[in-house]
């Protein structure tokens, strides 16, 4: 039976446009109950004394948490149960289900399903916590399944683009496979602009991915990143889930590390709230419909362009780091691993190897590239003492 809360919901939404069939779908009931509810003008009246909850007293709180914008009902559960709340989880959700159409900024979404192996959706968040006792804004890609809803997410100290190409070949390491299409947010690691007509125009390193792996990139449409809304309600997951069980990490490996183990122990086996199906069994049915992986990993590195200065060293980040000494003057080619590995080309040709130090360290340096160059600067010439002896005369 209707409440005069979810009268007020009714009254709101019908406000807005929304047809009765989707109103009626929100609040769990038949099309003709909310019709009649806007031709009694109310809620049915109520028929002898409301039976009490153990939701009652605490019901003023919960709006307190929604009106802060804390929708998670997990969470909320959490903040109830330290009050001393002492019921279960259903009837805090029965409770704010009917208010979610009501949430600030809330605009109405169709949702769909996409078939086993068709779709994968990315994106970033960021996150504050503590690693090796020192604070840290933790970059985190999530890429979801859109049909298993099966996850992974990375956690590093940026997003940029080889950082982004990075996490999506994890993610398809870590599911065993590649997705038909790959939906990104609008990124410049992917995306570059959208032209009239709906065209779009990726990054051409990510279209170099995509075609390595064999997967059809999309964007979601500018201004509408509701269009990916699986992933965005998998970030929230992992922010008020992941993250508030673990608060401080040894390293980034040590958060990595974690990371997979709650994946498989927690995220894996959770019932999930909209397909109603435990994740793994779900992902166990979409798995031999991804597509295989390639034989070779694609490479994610930095990938950069110098020129040798004349004593036969060359910049990278603020650093000077040294090449064979015959390179002076000559144009070489810089690849950089996110893991710090700087490796120096000539063409095809592995000319030096260093790894990646700050400024602060000082220059680094191989001997054997200079020792031409030393050879050079101790050869001293000889001459006769008579020469000088001319040149004393003439003065």
């Amino acid at each position: 039976m209707l409440g005069l809360e979810d009268f007020m919901t009714i009254q709101a939404l019908v406000k807005r446009g929304v047809y009765f069939c989707d109103i009626a779908e929100q609040l769990g009931v038949h099309p003709r109950t909310v019709r009649r509810a806007l031709q009694r003008g109310g809620a049915p009246a109520r028929r002898g004394g409301r039976r009490g909850s153990l939701l009652d007293p605490y019901r003023p709180l919960v709006d307190q948490l929604l009106g802060e914008e804390v929708w998670n009902t997990v969470v909320i559960l959490r903040e109830l149960q330290a009050k001393g709340y002492a019921g279960g989880l259903s009837i805090l959700r029965d409770y704010v289900r009917p208010k979610r159409a009501l949430r600030a900024g809330s605009r109405a979404t169709v949702r769909f399903e996409t078939e086993p192996g068709r779709q994968l959706q990315t994106d970033w968040a960021v996150q504050s916590t503590v690693i090796a006792g020192q604070p840290v804004a933790v970059h985190f890609a999530v890429s979801t399944l859109s049909y298993s809803r099966r996850f992974y997410f990375w956690g590093t100290d940026a997003e940029d683009a080889e950082h982004t190409y990075e996490a999506l070949v994890r993610a398809f390491e870590w599911f065993g496979g590649v997705p038909g299409e790959v939906l990104v947010d609008n990124q410049k690691a992917a995306v570059i602009a959208h032209r009239r007509g709906g065209e779009v125009q990726f990054h051409p390193r990510f279209v170099d991915l995509a075609g390595h792996y064999g997967f059809r990139p999309r964007a979601c449409r500018p201004a509408r990143a509701q269009t990916k809304g699986k992933v965005e309600r998998t970030v929230g997951y992992v922010k008020h889930h992941f993250f508030v069980r673990y608060r401080a990490f040894e390293s980034w490996a040590h958060l990595n590390q974690l990371a997979e183990q709650w994946l498989r122990e927690e995220a894996d086996r959770r019932v999930h709230s909209t397909v109603h199906e435990v994740v793994a069994e779900r992902f166990a049915r979409e798995a031999p419909a991804l597509g295989p992986l390639p034989p070779r990993r694609y490479d994610t590195a930095y990938r950069e362009s110098r020129q040798v200065g004349w004593d036969a060293y060359v910049e990278v980040r603020g650093n000077r780091y040294s090449v064979p000494a015959p390179l002076a003057g000559r144009a070489v080619q810089v690849r950089i691993t996110l893991e710090g590995a700087v490796t120096i080309y000539d063409g095809v040709q592995c000319v030096a190897q260093h790894v990646l130090q700050s400024p602060a360290q000082g220059w680094v340096t191989v001997p054997e590239h200079h020792a031409g160059l030393w050879a050079d600067t101790l050869a001293v010439e000889q001459r006769p003492l008579a020469v000088y002896e001319e040149v004393a005369t003439w003065n």
